[in-house]
């Protein structure tokens, strides 16, 4: 059964269908300022993916994120998928509520899960730093300290506070993510980090050209612009304060976030929001609570302060 996830406005005009001056979509917490990919070549498109390409995005990442390798793929998600089948045997925990594929994929591959509240040892521990939906994180020193046989950390928000990453620590498995902090995501471009023999696994298990040629040639260039990653995260807090004091304005409770999106409890949840096309995350299981991302423009922000 597929999940439930941000992004779709499919499900929004469903609910409530077009509103005047269409669609503002917050639910996904990507970042609504993407770096300025240039004009494609034209063999990224014509070509197969070369492995010339695919070594050069994979150096460009590992420098970005100070990490000794970075294996390339189809996203994080594709990462969160096939890890499970070439991490070494062990019962499962994953820090939880949190990002709704990582129990499922373990389970999927046969693997004993429980959800746990906080980090614990384990034979393989999963955890989300800083966690989706609510923000949540953990000091690097603090997680190495569990007593596990590996640890996962789903790093796909990290990029706006990089002091939170475990991406240089050779013996842990970091997933990354492109699209969320390069606003990108319909690039389907990540990153698994770790154990060379795990990685090497993984790589065997994913084959051929794990990720395409437009991702090979706008992931490479983007990560070696440090300028405007550098000018991104301040940007991205400012508009995450701004964010707040809106929000806290028409009397709701900032229970969370990230740089990237806010967790926010409230009565009338994304209903009120949907009133003026504004489309966030809402949860089933958590009807008061709902994350939603930075508004993308002066019109936007006049959506929200006409709530």
């Amino acid at each position: 059964m597929r999940l439930p996830h941000g992004g779709d406005l499919g499900h929004a005009r469903a609910a409530f269908g077009e509103p005047e001056g269409g669609w503002i979509d917050l639910s996904t917490g990507v970042n609504p300022w993407p770096w300025p990919a240039p004009p494609l070549s034209s063999e990224a498109l014509r070509r197969l993916p070369s492995e010339e390409g695919l070594a050069d995005l994979s150096a460009a990442a590992a420098r970005a994120f100070g990490a000794r390798r970075a294996l390339p793929v189809a996203g994080a998600q594709a990462a969160i998928r096939h890890l499970p089948f070439c991490a070494p045997p062990g019962d499962v925990a994953v820090v939880s509520p949190t990002y709704n594929e990582h129990a499922p994929a373990w389970e999927a591959a046969g693997r004993r899960v429980r959800r746990v509240a906080e980090p614990e040892p384990a034979g393989v521990l999963v955890v989300t730093n800083p966690n989706n939906p609510d923000g949540r994180s953990w000091r690097p020193e603090a997680l190495l300290a569990v007593d596990c046989g590996l640890l996962v950390v789903d790093e796909s928000f990290v990029d706006p506070t990089p002091e939170l990453s475990l991406a240089a620590h050779r013996h842990v498995v970091v997933l990354r993510s492109f699209g969320k902090f390069y606003g990108l995501p319909g690039l389907r471009l990540g990153f698994a980090l770790g154990p060379a023999d795990l990685l090497d696994r993984l790589e065997a298990r994913l084959g051929p050209w794990p990720v395409s040629g437009p991702a090979l040639e706008i992931g490479a260039r983007a990560y070696r612009d440090e300028a405007w990653a550098a000018e991104t995260r301040i940007r991205l807090k400012q508009a995450a304060a701004r964010l707040d004091e809106a929000l806290a304005a028409r009397g709701y409770e900032l229970l969370g976030g990230t740089p990237l999106f806010r967790f926010v409890a409230g009565e009338g949840g994304a209903a009120r929001f949907a009133r003026q096309g504004l489309w966030v995350r809402s949860f089933p299981d958590m009807p008061d609570r709902f994350r939603i991302g930075l508004p993308p423009d002066e019109a936007a922000w006049g959506r929200l302060a006409r709530l």
